[in-house]
């Protein structure tokens, strides 16, 4: 069965290209395999990239925006699926629900506090759906050394860390939310 695929990033345009050639390789992967397209519907950025690299290759694309965005330049307009919400907040929440699974490419405020509260509401038993951090450039080894830090002052369990699935290949993103098999955690709450 095709999947709807999130995928949380960056909508900065001076970004080094290495970045750039992952959001294509992702959004030409995600079309081949005939999954659909999900992001912020930003036309700018890895997220414009990526969108435009699932076009290219045949692929769905749906964009989820706030009315605040909904602009000329700013969204991406050939989405075909374009949904327009009134806030940031149902934006995410409009994501969250329509989505299979989620990536996280390279990004900045925006992205880190997305990844982090689908990774939050996982650990709650909100979803429980893949996740996978797609650590392209060693991007997100400050946030993850961060994330082990937490864990070693007792602030997070150890087994937080099969919440999410850590990788630099876009193959390797695919594969696991292909093959993924929801973990059995012992304990209700994994705080």
């Amino acid at each position: 069965m095709n999947k709807v695929i999130c995928v949380y990033s960056s909508s900065s345009r001076t970004i080094d290209p290495v970045y750039f050639d992952a959001a294509h390789h992702l959004g030409r992967e995600i079309a081949v395999k005939g999954d659909r397209f999900l992001f912020g519907g930003g036309i700018t950025g890895l997220m414009g990239a990526c969108a435009k690299s699932v076009h290219e290759h045949q692929g769905q694309v749906i964009g989820v925006i706030p009315e605040a965005l909904n602009l000329e330049g700013v969204v991406y307009d050939k989405c075909d699926e374009l949904v327009v919400t009134k806030c940031m907040r149902e934006r995410k929440a409009a994501m969250d629900e329509r989505s299979d699974a989620f990536i996280a490419l390279p990004g900045g405020y925006g992205t880190m506090e997305e990844v982090l509260e689908i990774i939050t509401l996982k650990q709650l038993r909100y979803h429980d759906k893949p996740i996978v951090i797609l650590n392209i450039n060693n991007f997100y080894d400050n946030l993850l050394e961060q994330f082990e830090k937490a864990i070693d002052q007792q602030f997070a369990k150890m087994v937080c860390n099969e919440l999410y699935f850590v990788t630099e290949k876009v193959s390797e993103a695919l594969q696991y939310i292909d093959a993924y098999e929801s973990p059995v955690f012992a304990e209700r709450w994994l705080t």
